[in-house]
């Protein structure tokens, strides 16, 4: 898949009072900032052109935009976030996707979905059902991309917040698994490229254009992705990291 655009959500100063199972400590905004402008920069090197909205204040987690919306080359699919708190992100992010995209679709109550629990694989998208993914919202979901001659299939989650969390497709048949999703027997087609549980951040990396943006500080990761050829990309999110929030979430790449 080639990718041209992608939206990015500047961090509000509420960021701070964000979601988070996290043990990490407060998220220090301004240092979030520079992180955010870091990986805006990444995205512009990977060749793609940024969309950046503006903070919002009302939503403390609204910088995660891929929770809130899954965009494939057919339409773009408005989420019900899991967490109450973020429902209403949605509503704001339905008229910046009305200017890239004619067909526009959402997922209703009593479904919940995260797109940070989807997965996609050419033609096919694996939905992860978790505390934030049900089962009505992944059964919509799978409704709406087969009208558009996709696919969708489901993985049950056992601990990992998103499904995005323990394994992201890096193309060529390649995943870069850690956790839970090592066993399960439906990614076992896959060639697994395997994080190990004290690095288990850096599952969550992002392949764009021939590049993988990889979260900094994960040196055995690392040394793993560059002998298979990787051309890497490090960005530093350890603000982000406090508030369970990955690379992946902080963008819609299309």
């Amino acid at each position: 898949m080639k990718f041209t655009r992608a939206i990015v959500k500047t961090p509000c100063k509420a960021m701070t009072a964000g979601i988070t199972s996290a043990e990490l400590g407060m998220p220090d905004y301004h240092l979030a900032l520079e992180q955010h402008q870091n990986y805006i920069k990444a995205l512009q090197h990977c060749g793609l052109e940024v969309t950046i909205l503006d903070a919002d204040e009302r939503f403390p987690d609204s910088t995660f935009v891929e929770d809130v919306a899954l965009v494939t080359p057919h339409c773009a699919i408005l989420t019900n976030p899991g967490a109450t708190s973020r429902n209403q992100e949605t509503i704001t992010m339905a008229p910046i996707l009305e200017d890239y995209f004619s067909h526009i679709e959402q997922i209703s109550a009593k479904g919940t979905l995260d797109a940070g629990d989807i997965m996609c694989v050419g033609n096919h998208y694996y939905i992860g059902l978790s505390e934030r993914t049900n089962f009505q919202g992944a059964s919509q979901m799978i409704d709406i991309l087969e009208r558009y001659s996709m696919t969708g299939s489901t993985i049950k989650l056992d601990s990992m917040l998103h499904l995005k969390t323990g394994v992201n497709y890096l193309e060529n048949n390649r995943i870069l698994v850690t956790g839970e999703f090592i066993d399960k027997a439906e990614l076992q087609q896959f060639e697994q490229i395997i994080v190990e549980d004290s690095e288990a951040y850096a599952a969550n990396s992002v392949w764009i254009n021939d590049f993988l943006i990889t979260p900094a500080g994960f040196p055995q990761t690392k040394k793993q992705l560059q002998q298979k050829g990787f051309n890497l990309i490090e960005v530093d999110v350890s603000e982000f990291q406090k508030l369970d929030g990955g690379l992946s979430c902080l963008s819609l790449r299309f």
